[in-house]
Formats: structure tokens, C-alpha cells, sequence
């Protein structure tokens, strides 16, 4: 791929993606998959400003190892330096790039068991540190190609081969054009535009139905306003976009008002490995049954991780017709098969989403129906046979979706 788009790519991530202000310290998260391009975004990182930049490289090859030889123990203990570090995140709020290359199925044969157990131990410790920078600090997720990636989606062709058409597929879903700042910016805008009609009409149900046995009834909180393209820090307003690529317009809904059943379109990659053709059934807004085809006990793990794991944190449009889905790939990675398909989300819902949060506390966020939880996984339901109404606060039921694309 030529140096000059892999810039504008890692431009775009530092200045539209994660916005980086005058002085602030940035954290990159990645694998081991692109270390040139991992440079170049440190390189445009500091033309963007920032202060201090600093790389955390991740390896699924080691995290197998260290959970097939440590303890549970072991596992979960949060070190006193694990906890300076945090309290340092909490009072200065850097910057975080996560850039995501792992192979789909790079934790197969892992102790999920034990994984969860020694998770489930930490989180107790972590969460008060997550709780108090929430919304508080500019984040962008994008992706760079892995080898075993590039391979699970193009198997049939060499390695060099297969990288090479997954960095075309990531750069064109990602909006990366000759001046990608401007096309975002006119993304975002339409994205706000949708937004604000659908917060216009007063939405206190959203009904799914599908053709596959999809048929499921999720309810709003009052105070929730659909959220879309971009977002602002709750302390100092700059505004940033946290997913490249995205095409989701999401809200999240009221805790404990979900009803039906739901069958998933796509597989979903969680901890390392897929769960294929599953389903999950609500009753009084909690999951209460799950089915998989394949990796079902991982499924049902993932959904008693915490008291919050089996409820809805977000319900999220996104049409058929999108690049992403209109690329024609199975992407096997969350941040790409999401933006393809509306989809659902298990677990912690996002206090932003509630109209006036700056003003308030995360626990008055919570008290009005969002869901708290260590976990927040996406699984795509979207496809062309999917419809959507919306059932108003003034007794209406308008069209939102048909046949898997916008009704307006």
C-alpha cells in the first residue's frame, strides 16, 4: 500500500478519529502486525500536538501462554503499579488509539473458563477507575491488517496478497479518499441529520421483526436521544469520532424493557473466538436463553459475566446498503461487521447517550435506565429482510427500517 494513503489514513485517526489537542499525552494500543504504520500515526500524532505519545504492543500468542500457566490468582491481581498507572489515566485523561489487527480466532483453545474467572476478580478494582473517566477523554478504535486476519477473510490467496486487499478494504470502508477530513466531516453531518428526525419523534419502543424468526420489542428510556458519527467530552466539549469506519446511528435503551427474541445475521468474535448462528430470547429485558450453533457455552459465559451482561446496552441502526456491507466481505471483526447490519449490544450502555449527561452524575445516568457492566459486546442482526417500527410516545407507529435499509 503506498505511503502516502497509509498518511492520510493515520492523519485521519490522530486529527478526525481521536482529535488530538495542543499538549495531550496519547496512548496507542495495537499488535505487532504493522510496526511501519504504527510510526507513521506516532509521527502524525505529535504534527497533531501532542505532548507525549506512548506505544503498548499486544501479542494473542502470550496472552494464551499466560493464561495456560498462571493461576486464577495470578491472573487477577491488580498490581500496585497497574493501579498508579490508572489513577495517572484518571488525572490527566490521555488520549487512546486502539488500533485492532488480531486474528479472529487467535484465542482458540484458551481457558475461557478461567480467562472469565480471573476477569470477574478484576473488575471489582478496575471499574472505580473506568467509572470516573467516563465520557471524560477523546478514544478512537480503526484497524490495520494481520497476516492471519488478512488470510481468514482471503484465504485462496498469498499472504502479501491477502494483506494487501485487506488494507483496500479497510482504507475504502474508512471513507480514506483524497481528502478524507472533508468526506468525514459530510458523514458525520448526515449521520447528525438522521439523528435528530428520530429523536424528533418522541420514540418509547423500537419493534424488530424478520423473516428469519427475528421478533423483539425493546423500550426506551425518556430521557435518551439516539447518538451518531461523532462525540464531545463531558468536561471540555472537544468533539472527536471514536470508531473508524462507522455508519450507526445508536441509543441506549431501558434497562429491564426488552421482550421477544432475536436471531443474530453474522458471527461474533468474542475473546478470540467465533460464535456462529445463535439466537438470544428476552423476558422483562434480560436474556434468559441463548442458542449457538457453534461455541454456545461461550455464549452463555458471556452473558452471566455480571449481573448487567445479560441486558441490553445499546440498540444501533445501520442500513444494508452501507459500504461496509455493500463491500460484500465478512469482516469476522466487531468494528467492521457492526457498521454493516444493525445490531444489538449486551452489556454496558453509555451514559452520553442521555440528553443533558454533562450535567449529571454517572449514577443518576444509571438510575434512569442505562446498564452498567464490565462487558459491551455488539452481535449484528441486520440483513434484508429485517423491518423496524417505532412505536411513539403519542401512540404512532412509524416506519424506520424496511428491508434492512432507512424508511425515510
Amino acid at each position: 500500500m503506498k505511503q502516502t494513503v497509509l498518511r492520510k489514513y493515520a492523519r485521519l485517526i490522530a486529527r478526525v478519529g481521536a482529535n488530538i489537542q495542543k499538549g495531550q499525552e496519547v496512548l496507542v494500543f495495537c499488535g505487532l502486525d504493522q510496526p511501519k504504520f504504527v510510526e507513521l500515526l506516532v509521527d502524525e500524532c505529535y504534527k497533531a500536538g501532542a505532548g507525549k505519545v506512548r506505544v503498548e504492543f499486544r501479542y494473542q500468542p502470550l496472552h494464551k501462554l499466560n493464561v495456560r500457566h498462571q493461576t486464577v490468582t495470578s491472573l487477577a491481581k491488580v498490581e500496585e503499579w497497574e493501579k498508579a498507572r490508572l489513577q495517572h489515566y484518571v488525572d490527566t485523561l490521555p488520549v487512546r488509539i486502539f488500533l485492532d489487527s488480531d486474528d479472529p480466532d487467535g484465542l482458540k483453545g484458551i481457558n475461557q473458563g478461567k480467562m472469565a474467572k480471573a476477569n470477574r476478580k478484576r473488575w471489582p478494582i478496575l471499574k472505580p477507575y473506568s467509572d470516573e473517566m467516563k465520557n471524560k477523554y477523546q478514544w478512537c478504535i480503526a484497524a490495520v491488517p494481520g497476516a492471519a486476519w488478512a488470510k481468514k477473510l482471503f484465504p485462496e490467496l498469498p499472504k502479501g496478497r491477502a494483506i494487501e486487499k485487506l488494507w483496500e478494504a479497510i482504507l475504502f470502508t474508512s471513507r480514506v479518499t483524497e481528502d478524507p477530513v472533508a468526506t468525514w466531516q459530510e458523514h458525520d453531518r448526515d449521520l447528525i441529520d438522521r439523528c435528530a428526525y428520530l429523536n424528533s419523534l418522541g420514540i418509547a419502543e423500537l419493534h424488530y421483526k424478520g423473516g428469519n424468526g427475528t421478533d423483539l420489542c425493546v423500550g426506551m428510556i425518556p430521557e435518551a436521544e439516539f447518538k451518531g458519527g461523532g462525540d464531545r467530552t463531558k468536561n471540555s466539549g472537544v468533539f472527536f469520532n471514536p470508531n473508524i469506519p462507522t455508519e450507526e446511528c445508536f441509543i441506549s435503551p431501558m434497562r429491564g424493557k426488552a421482550e421477544g427474541i432475536v436471531y443474530a445475521t453474522k458471527p461474533l468474535s468474542y475473546n478470540g473466538e467465533l460464535i456462529e448462528n445463535f439466537s438470544v430470547r428476552f423476558e422483562n429485558g434480560k436474556a434468559v436463553e441463548v442458542k449457538a450453533e457453534k461455541n454456545q457455552a461461550l455464549l452463555e459465559q458471556m452473558i452471566s459475566m455480571d449481573e448487567g451482561a445479560a441486558y441490553l446496552g445499546e440498540c444501533a441502526l445501520v442500513p444494508v446498503n452501507s459500504p461496509i456491507a455493500e463491500s460484500g466481505l465478512l469482516f469476522y471483526n466487531t468494528l467492521f461487521d457492526e457498521n454493516a447490519a444493525c445490531h444489538l449490544a449486551l452489556g454496558m450502555g453509555s451514559a452520553a447517550t442521555i440528553r443533558g449527561y454533562e450535567d449529571k452524575t454517572l449514577e443518576e445516568c444509571r438510575a434512569l435506565g442505562i446498564n452498567d457492566s464490565m462487558i459491551h459486546v455488539d452481535f449484528m442482526i441486520g440483513y434484508e429482510g429485517l423491518d423496524i417500527d417505532a412505536v411513539t410516545r403519542d401512540g404512532r407507529t412509524v416506519p424506520v427500517f424496511r428491508h434492512g435499509k432507512w424508511a425515510f
